[in-house]
Protein backbone atom coordinates (compact mmCIF):
# COMPACT_ATOMS: atom_id res chain seq x y z
CA UNK A 1 0.00 0.00 0.00
CA UNK A 2 1.38 3.21 -0.81
CA UNK A 3 2.35 5.78 1.80
CA UNK A 4 0.59 8.90 2.12
CA UNK A 5 3.14 10.73 4.44
CA UNK A 6 5.71 10.21 1.08
CA UNK A 7 3.57 12.63 -0.70
CA UNK A 8 2.59 14.82 1.89
CA UNK A 9 6.65 15.44 2.56
CA UNK A 10 7.10 15.41 -1.43
CA UNK A 11 4.76 18.79 -1.07
CA UNK A 12 6.47 19.89 1.88
CA UNK A 13 10.07 19.62 0.03
CA UNK A 14 8.49 21.57 -3.37
CA UNK A 15 6.69 24.13 -1.24
CA UNK A 16 3.64 23.06 -2.91
CA UNK A 17 0.13 25.24 -1.98
CA UNK A 18 -1.69 22.11 -2.41
CA UNK A 19 -1.96 18.29 -3.20
CA UNK A 20 -4.71 17.06 -5.26
CA UNK A 21 -5.17 12.70 -5.01
CA UNK A 22 -7.59 11.48 -8.24
CA UNK A 23 -8.53 8.26 -9.57
CA UNK A 24 -6.53 7.70 -13.10
CA UNK A 25 -4.15 10.27 -12.53
CA UNK A 26 -0.94 11.04 -10.64
CA UNK A 27 -0.75 12.69 -7.72
CA UNK A 28 -0.60 16.88 -8.80
CA UNK A 29 1.00 19.81 -6.80
CA UNK A 30 0.30 23.03 -7.19
CA UNK A 31 3.06 25.53 -6.97
CA UNK A 32 2.91 29.07 -7.93
CA UNK A 33 -0.20 28.98 -8.70
CA UNK A 34 0.10 26.24 -11.25
CA UNK A 35 -0.37 22.28 -11.43
CA UNK A 36 2.24 20.05 -12.03
CA UNK A 37 1.28 16.48 -12.45
CA UNK A 38 4.09 14.04 -10.62
CA UNK A 39 5.21 11.99 -13.92
CA UNK A 40 7.33 9.92 -11.98
CA UNK A 41 4.11 8.37 -10.40
CA UNK A 42 1.58 6.14 -12.34
CA UNK A 43 -1.94 7.11 -12.21
CA UNK A 44 -4.06 5.91 -9.15
CA UNK A 45 -6.15 3.43 -9.72
CA UNK A 46 -10.01 4.10 -7.69
CA UNK A 47 -8.18 1.82 -5.07
CA UNK A 48 -5.20 3.40 -4.25
CA UNK A 49 -6.91 6.86 -3.94
CA UNK A 50 -9.64 5.36 -1.16
CA UNK A 51 -6.29 3.86 0.49
CA UNK A 52 -4.31 6.86 1.05
CA UNK A 53 -7.29 8.92 2.02
CA UNK A 54 -8.19 6.25 4.73
CA UNK A 55 -5.15 6.87 6.13
CA UNK A 56 -5.79 10.19 7.11
CA UNK A 57 -9.13 9.28 8.42
CA UNK A 58 -10.10 8.86 11.89
CA UNK A 59 -13.23 6.06 12.19
CA UNK A 60 -16.00 8.43 12.76
CA UNK A 61 -14.41 10.58 9.61
CA UNK A 62 -14.78 8.08 8.11
CA UNK A 63 -18.18 7.56 9.20
CA UNK A 64 -18.45 11.02 7.54
CA UNK A 65 -17.08 10.60 4.33
CA UNK A 66 -19.00 7.76 3.32
CA UNK A 67 -22.58 9.22 4.25
CA UNK A 68 -21.96 12.66 3.68
CA UNK A 69 -20.09 11.85 0.40
CA UNK A 70 -17.48 14.70 1.83
CA UNK A 71 -15.65 16.05 4.74
CA UNK A 72 -13.49 18.87 5.65
CA UNK A 73 -10.91 18.39 8.46
CA UNK A 74 -7.15 19.32 9.21
CA UNK A 75 -4.24 17.94 10.45
CA UNK A 76 -0.32 18.68 11.38
CA UNK A 77 2.29 17.17 9.74
CA UNK A 78 5.38 16.41 11.52
CA UNK A 79 6.21 19.64 12.90
CA UNK A 80 6.67 20.92 8.92
CA UNK A 81 2.97 22.03 8.13
CA UNK A 82 -0.36 21.94 8.61
CA UNK A 83 -3.00 20.23 6.15
CA UNK A 84 -6.38 21.51 5.17
CA UNK A 85 -7.92 18.53 3.79
CA UNK A 86 -11.26 18.26 1.24
CA UNK A 87 -11.90 14.65 0.70
CA UNK A 88 -15.11 13.94 -1.82
CA UNK A 89 -16.72 11.97 -3.92
CA UNK A 90 -16.62 12.34 -8.24
CA UNK A 91 -17.49 9.90 -10.48
CA UNK A 92 -18.45 7.47 -7.81
CA UNK A 93 -14.84 7.37 -6.42
CA UNK A 94 -12.70 9.24 -4.04
CA UNK A 95 -10.35 11.92 -4.40
CA UNK A 96 -8.73 14.44 -2.28
CA UNK A 97 -7.73 18.20 -2.33
CA UNK A 98 -4.95 18.81 0.46
CA UNK A 99 -3.82 23.07 1.16
CA UNK A 100 -0.72 23.30 2.61
CA UNK A 101 -0.79 25.79 5.06
CA UNK A 102 2.85 26.62 7.18
CA UNK A 103 3.32 26.07 10.57
CA UNK A 104 4.73 29.77 10.90
CA UNK A 105 2.67 32.60 11.46
CA UNK A 106 4.08 35.64 8.79
CA UNK A 107 3.31 39.14 9.83
CA UNK A 108 1.90 41.75 8.22
CA UNK A 109 5.01 43.61 6.46
CA UNK A 110 7.08 40.06 5.57
CA UNK A 111 3.76 39.43 3.55
CA UNK A 112 4.20 42.73 2.12
CA UNK A 113 0.63 43.69 2.77
CA UNK A 114 -0.70 47.21 3.40
CA UNK A 115 0.48 49.31 6.01
CA UNK A 116 -2.88 50.10 6.97
CA UNK A 117 -3.74 46.44 8.06
CA UNK A 118 -1.17 47.50 11.11
CA UNK A 119 -4.53 50.31 11.78
CA UNK A 120 -6.59 47.02 11.85
CA UNK A 121 -4.78 45.38 14.37
CA UNK A 122 -5.53 48.36 16.98
CA UNK A 123 -8.85 48.52 16.52
CA UNK A 124 -11.32 47.80 19.23
CA UNK A 125 -14.68 47.18 17.38
CA UNK A 126 -16.03 47.22 13.75
CA UNK A 127 -16.27 45.27 11.06
CA UNK A 128 -13.11 43.97 8.48
CA UNK A 129 -13.74 42.24 5.44
CA UNK A 130 -10.77 40.20 3.73
CA UNK A 131 -12.17 39.29 -0.43
CA UNK A 132 -10.75 37.03 -2.58
CA UNK A 133 -10.23 34.01 -4.86
CA UNK A 134 -9.73 30.90 -3.04
CA UNK A 135 -6.07 29.95 -3.00
CA UNK A 136 -5.58 33.80 -3.04
CA UNK A 137 -3.75 34.13 0.55
CA UNK A 138 -6.91 35.06 2.55
CA UNK A 139 -6.21 33.01 5.73
CA UNK A 140 -2.59 33.95 5.71
CA UNK A 141 -3.73 37.77 5.72
CA UNK A 142 -6.24 37.28 8.59
CA UNK A 143 -3.24 34.77 10.73
CA UNK A 144 -0.66 37.90 10.24
CA UNK A 145 -3.38 40.63 11.32
CA UNK A 146 -4.25 38.47 14.11
CA UNK A 147 -1.21 37.51 15.54
CA UNK A 148 -0.47 40.89 15.90
CA UNK A 149 -3.24 41.62 18.31
CA UNK A 150 -2.36 38.73 19.70
CA UNK A 151 1.56 39.74 20.44
CA UNK A 152 0.82 43.15 21.16
CA UNK A 153 -2.83 43.43 22.91
CA UNK A 154 -4.31 41.16 25.72
CA UNK A 155 -7.58 40.30 24.59
CA UNK A 156 -9.55 37.03 23.76
CA UNK A 157 -9.44 35.89 20.70
CA UNK A 158 -12.30 33.81 19.01
CA UNK A 159 -11.72 31.98 15.81
CA UNK A 160 -14.23 29.87 14.20
CA UNK A 161 -13.34 27.74 11.36
CA UNK A 162 -14.06 25.33 9.05
CA UNK A 163 -11.08 23.57 9.48
CA UNK A 164 -8.35 24.99 11.74
CA UNK A 165 -5.82 26.74 9.77
CA UNK A 166 -2.99 28.35 10.89
CA UNK A 167 -2.20 28.04 14.71
CA UNK A 168 -1.94 30.77 16.45
CA UNK A 169 1.52 30.71 18.88
CA UNK A 170 1.43 31.68 23.03
CA UNK A 171 0.87 35.73 22.93
CA UNK A 172 -0.27 38.04 25.55
CA UNK A 173 -3.66 37.38 24.42
CA UNK A 174 -5.52 34.20 25.25
CA UNK A 175 -7.12 32.13 21.82
CA UNK A 176 -10.03 30.24 21.39
CA UNK A 177 -10.15 28.19 18.01
CA UNK A 178 -13.07 26.25 17.46
CA UNK A 179 -14.01 23.97 14.49
CA UNK A 180 -16.82 23.14 12.60
CA UNK A 181 -18.05 19.85 13.69
CA UNK A 182 -15.03 18.97 15.81
CA UNK A 183 -15.80 21.74 18.77
CA UNK A 184 -19.04 23.41 17.56
CA UNK A 185 -22.19 22.02 15.24
CA UNK A 186 -22.30 24.88 12.76
CA UNK A 187 -21.18 28.34 12.32
CA UNK A 188 -24.38 30.03 13.45
CA UNK A 189 -24.74 28.07 16.82
CA UNK A 190 -20.79 29.32 17.19
CA UNK A 191 -21.54 32.60 16.41
CA UNK A 192 -24.34 32.50 18.78
CA UNK A 193 -22.39 31.12 21.50
CA UNK A 194 -19.39 32.98 21.24
CA UNK A 195 -21.07 36.18 22.55
CA UNK A 196 -21.37 34.87 25.91
CA UNK A 197 -17.30 33.61 25.86
CA UNK A 198 -16.27 37.26 26.85
CA UNK A 199 -14.64 37.97 23.50
CA UNK A 200 -12.85 41.05 22.17
CA UNK A 201 -11.79 39.78 18.70
CA UNK A 202 -14.08 37.21 16.77
CA UNK A 203 -12.55 35.66 13.31
CA UNK A 204 -15.27 34.19 11.04
CA UNK A 205 -13.09 31.63 8.91
CA UNK A 206 -15.59 32.06 6.13
CA UNK A 207 -19.00 33.77 5.42
CA UNK A 208 -21.03 31.36 3.27
CA UNK A 209 -24.96 32.09 3.53
CA UNK A 210 -27.54 34.30 5.45
CA UNK A 211 -26.97 32.72 8.16
CA UNK A 212 -23.87 33.26 8.97
CA UNK A 213 -23.29 36.77 7.44
CA UNK A 214 -26.46 37.80 9.99
CA UNK A 215 -24.96 36.70 12.90
CA UNK A 216 -21.07 37.89 12.00
CA UNK A 217 -23.18 41.53 11.33
CA UNK A 218 -24.63 40.99 15.14
CA UNK A 219 -21.19 40.21 16.93
CA UNK A 220 -19.45 43.47 15.24
CA UNK A 221 -22.97 45.16 15.86
CA UNK A 222 -22.54 44.58 19.39
CA UNK A 223 -19.48 45.96 20.02
CA UNK A 224 -16.95 43.56 19.29
CA UNK A 225 -13.90 43.24 16.52
CA UNK A 226 -15.17 40.89 13.88
CA UNK A 227 -12.99 39.90 10.72
CA UNK A 228 -14.26 38.11 7.87
CA UNK A 229 -13.58 36.41 4.98
CA UNK A 230 -15.97 36.55 1.46
CA UNK A 231 -15.13 35.37 -2.06
CA UNK A 232 -15.62 38.23 -3.96
CA UNK A 233 -13.44 39.57 -6.59
CA UNK A 234 -13.64 43.66 -5.17
CA UNK A 235 -14.31 45.83 -2.27
CA UNK A 236 -17.72 46.76 -4.42
CA UNK A 237 -18.81 42.91 -4.92
CA UNK A 238 -18.19 42.42 -1.47
CA UNK A 239 -20.60 45.08 -0.10
CA UNK A 240 -23.63 43.81 -3.03
CA UNK A 241 -22.65 39.87 -1.43
CA UNK A 242 -23.61 40.87 1.97
CA UNK A 243 -26.40 42.65 1.18
CA UNK A 244 -28.06 40.19 -1.49
CA UNK A 245 -28.26 37.37 0.68
CA UNK A 246 -30.84 38.85 2.54
CA UNK A 247 -34.77 39.15 1.97
CA UNK A 248 -35.69 42.12 0.16
CA UNK A 249 -38.13 43.47 2.73
CA UNK A 250 -34.32 43.13 5.38
CA UNK A 251 -31.82 45.04 2.91
CA UNK A 252 -32.58 48.84 3.87
CA UNK A 253 -31.99 47.64 7.69
CA UNK A 254 -28.29 45.46 6.38
CA UNK A 255 -26.97 48.53 4.73
CA UNK A 256 -27.89 50.64 8.14
CA UNK A 257 -25.65 48.09 10.32
CA UNK A 258 -23.28 47.74 7.46
CA UNK A 259 -22.57 51.49 7.09
CA UNK A 260 -22.47 51.45 11.06
CA UNK A 261 -19.69 48.53 11.52
CA UNK A 262 -17.94 48.05 8.56
CA UNK A 263 -14.08 49.73 8.85
CA UNK A 264 -12.68 48.08 5.82
CA UNK A 265 -12.47 45.74 3.04
CA UNK A 266 -9.07 44.55 1.82
CA UNK A 267 -9.55 42.63 -1.67
CA UNK A 268 -6.65 40.38 -2.67
CA UNK A 269 -5.13 38.14 -5.22
CA UNK A 270 -1.27 36.19 -5.39
CA UNK A 271 0.09 37.40 -8.41
CA UNK A 272 2.66 35.51 -10.50
CA UNK A 273 6.01 36.92 -10.42
CA UNK A 274 8.59 37.85 -12.90
CA UNK A 275 11.10 36.22 -10.85
CA UNK A 276 9.01 33.35 -9.83
CA UNK A 277 6.40 32.83 -7.01
CA UNK A 278 3.49 35.00 -6.28
CA UNK A 279 3.56 38.69 -5.02
CA UNK A 280 0.49 40.21 -3.57
CA UNK A 281 -2.02 42.19 -5.58
CA UNK A 282 -4.87 43.85 -3.53
CA UNK A 283 -7.66 46.59 -3.42
CA UNK A 284 -8.42 48.41 -0.29
CA UNK A 285 -11.73 50.33 0.72
CA UNK A 286 -12.13 51.88 4.17
CA UNK A 287 -14.69 53.06 5.84
CA UNK A 288 -15.01 56.81 5.57
CA UNK A 289 -18.21 58.95 5.75
CA UNK A 290 -18.58 58.66 1.59
CA UNK A 291 -18.61 55.24 2.26
CA UNK A 292 -21.03 54.72 4.85
CA UNK A 293 -23.06 57.06 3.03
CA UNK A 294 -23.07 55.14 -0.41
CA UNK A 295 -23.77 51.77 1.63
CA UNK A 296 -26.40 53.02 3.52
CA UNK A 297 -27.95 54.37 0.22
CA UNK A 298 -27.23 51.59 -1.75
CA UNK A 299 -25.16 53.14 -4.20
CA UNK A 300 -22.19 50.86 -4.56
CA UNK A 301 -21.87 51.49 -7.91
CA UNK A 302 -19.86 54.73 -6.48
CA UNK A 303 -17.88 52.80 -4.35
CA UNK A 304 -14.92 52.50 -7.66
CA UNK A 305 -14.89 56.12 -7.96
CA UNK A 306 -14.85 56.96 -4.23
CA UNK A 307 -11.80 54.80 -3.83
CA UNK A 308 -9.92 55.73 -7.03
CA UNK A 309 -10.02 59.04 -5.52
CA UNK A 310 -9.51 58.52 -1.64
CA UNK A 311 -5.23 57.66 -2.19
CA UNK A 312 -4.68 59.88 1.33
CA UNK A 313 -6.86 58.16 2.75
CA UNK A 314 -5.63 54.46 2.52
CA UNK A 315 -7.44 53.77 -0.15
CA UNK A 316 -6.51 51.85 -3.41
CA UNK A 317 -7.65 49.98 -6.43
CA UNK A 318 -6.29 46.69 -7.27
CA UNK A 319 -4.98 48.40 -11.05
CA UNK A 320 -3.11 51.09 -9.36
CA UNK A 321 -1.23 48.30 -6.97
CA UNK A 322 -0.57 46.33 -10.48
CA UNK A 323 0.44 49.14 -12.07
CA UNK A 324 3.07 50.08 -9.59
CA UNK A 325 4.67 46.15 -9.65
CA UNK A 326 4.99 46.42 -13.92
CA UNK A 327 6.83 49.59 -12.90
CA UNK A 328 9.25 48.02 -10.49
CA UNK A 329 9.81 45.16 -12.48
CA UNK A 330 8.31 42.91 -10.26
CA UNK A 331 5.01 41.35 -12.77
CA UNK A 332 4.28 41.79 -16.12
CA UNK A 333 1.89 43.70 -18.18
CA UNK A 334 0.50 41.08 -19.63
CA UNK A 335 0.18 39.35 -16.10
CA UNK A 336 -1.14 43.11 -14.91
CA UNK A 337 -3.71 42.52 -17.47
CA UNK A 338 -4.82 39.38 -16.85
CA UNK A 339 -5.58 40.46 -13.62
CA UNK A 340 -6.67 43.81 -13.77
CA UNK A 341 -10.91 44.22 -13.35
CA UNK A 342 -10.86 47.53 -15.18
CA UNK A 343 -8.06 47.52 -17.90
CA UNK A 344 -8.40 50.88 -19.07
CA UNK A 345 -7.55 52.19 -15.15
CA UNK A 346 -4.48 49.90 -15.65
CA UNK A 347 -3.20 51.40 -18.87
CA UNK A 348 -3.60 54.70 -17.29
CA UNK A 349 -1.76 54.00 -14.35
CA UNK A 350 0.89 52.18 -16.05
CA UNK A 351 1.46 55.28 -18.32
CA UNK A 352 1.52 57.34 -15.28
CA UNK A 353 5.08 59.06 -14.25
Amino acid sequence: MMNIQELLQLAVDRKASDLHLMANKPPILRIDGVLMPLSTYPPFTVDQVFDLVQQLLTSQQKEILLVNREIDFSFEFSNQGRFRVNAYYQKGSVAASLRLIPLLVFDIDQLGLPKICHTFATLKQGFILIAGPTGHGKSTTLAAILNEINQTRAEHIVTIEDPIEFILPPGRSIISQREIHGDTHSWEIALRSCLREDPNVVLVGEMRDYETISAALTVAETGHLVFATLHTNSCAQTIDRIVDVFPEQSKSQVRMQLSLTLEAVVSQRLVPALNGGRILGYEIMTATSAIRTVIREGKTHMVDNIIQTSSELGMRTLESRLAELVKNGKISLETARSYALRPEDLARAVREK
